[in-house]
């Protein structure tokens, strides 16, 4: 692509503001124009609004060290005239959230956010790039209802579902259609923007709540299976999910045990064959981000292991592994992504990638 994309980030200060930093210093096609926060961090330098918060494996990027920090509610417009659209990924209420990011967009600033206030509002797309891409045709019944040109929001789902979704729906839409699924989810403390330096008690410890995650890994997959219909996206009935969610001793990595039913089973062989050949548009379309093997099986008993596979092509694949028969259901699993990454920035770099490829941030 010819055109570089000057791009802000809305709430950098945070663990996935950081990952959105790391993504982005050296990108082909982004450069960082802006960087944004709250009021108590507006005025200062990054390096000075992040201070000892700076949670990364690697040291700040030496292009936003200097950049100085804009104040992410009162400088919307201000911000929306300096990029061609923005990341979001703010700390706030979600009512407060929705309504940030529609005066974004309303300020003709396309916003594509990490949040979950926007997940379920009917004219937005929630995009996991290689399996719903065609939900960005509801672009423009979105911009007619907010009255834009060119603002819009567009989300990514929650990062609990980046694992066990794209190992389930390539499976449905070859015909062999999911009908139930069970997942338990075992989660890393990134989620919750953790470190065990500022949650020791985490340490040699598990907790088997998580809140408002079961319900978003019941319910988002269904808005990913669904249609649009009109001027909104209607959610799927099918398949039926139930979850559980625990929150585990690991720094990076969701890890989920799947159990699934099939109304057509198909073979063993014949889901390792369709995990294994199965490419979405970004493979197709090549963009940056996208890793070349999205979905990755291991034939080990003992992996994918968190540790060494989180990080498997960027940190952006799929790992998969233990795919057997089950006495109650038809086949059970295990799944692995990287939370941060596939689940949360990188993810959302990926969908940005794919609207600038169709068109969308022009």
């Amino acid at each position: 692509m010819e055109k570089k994309y000057n791009v802000g980030i809305i709430g950098a200060t945070g663990m996935v503001g950081q990952r959105f930093i790391c993504l982005l210093s050296k990108h082909p096609w982004f450069n960082i124009k802006v960087l944004a926060a709250s009021p108590r961090s507006a005025g200062k330098k990054y390096t000075e609004a992040v201070g000892s918060k700076w949670c990364m494996d690697t040291d700040i990027p030496e292009n936003v060290k200097d950049i100085i920090v804009m104040n992410a509610t009162d400088d919307v417009e201000k911000i929306a005239k300096e990029v061609d659209f923005v990341f979001c990924a703010v700390d706030m209420k979600k009512d407060e959230i929705k309504a940030l990011e529609e005066r974004y967009a309303k300020a003709e600033c396309p916003v594509v956010s990490n949040n979950s206030a926007h997940r379920h509002t009917p004219d937005v797309p929630m995009v996991l790039p290689e399996l719903n891409p065609e939900h960005t045709a509801i672009i423009p019944s979105q911009r007619k209802r907010l009255g834009t040109k060119r603002g819009f929001i567009a989300v990514k789902p929650n990062c609990s579902l980046q694992g066990y979704v794209p190992a389930l729906f390539p499976l449905d839409k070859a015909g062999y259609k999911v009908k139930d699924v069970l997942v338990c989810t075992y989660q890393a403390i990134s989620g919750a923007g953790k470190t065990f330096e500022t949650w020791p008690e985490m340490i040699d410890n598990v907790i088997p709540f998580i809140g408002g995650e079961e319900e978003k890994s019941e319910k988002e997959p269904l808005k990913i299976w669904g249609k649009i219909e009109g001027d909104v996206i209607v959610d799927a009935d099918t398949p039926a999910f139930t979850a559980q969610c625990l929150r585990v001793p690991v720094s990076n990595g969701h890890m989920g045990a799947v159990f699934v039913r099939f109304e057509n089973k198909p073979s063993k062989e014949e889901i390792l064959k369709i995990w294994k050949e199965f490419k979405g548009k970004p493979q197709i379309l090549g963009l940056p981000s996208a890793p070349k093997q999205f979905l990755n099986y291991f034939e080990q008993d003992n992996m994918p292991q968190t540790k060494l596979n989180r990080d498997l092509e960027g940190g952006m694949a799929i790992s998969i592994g233990r795919l057997r028969e089950d006495t109650q259901y038809d086949y059970k699993f295990v799944c692995l992504s990287h939370n941060t990454l596939r689940g949360a920035a990188g993810g959302a770099v990926l969908l940005a990638e794919l609207l600038c490829a169709e068109g969308y941030m022009d």
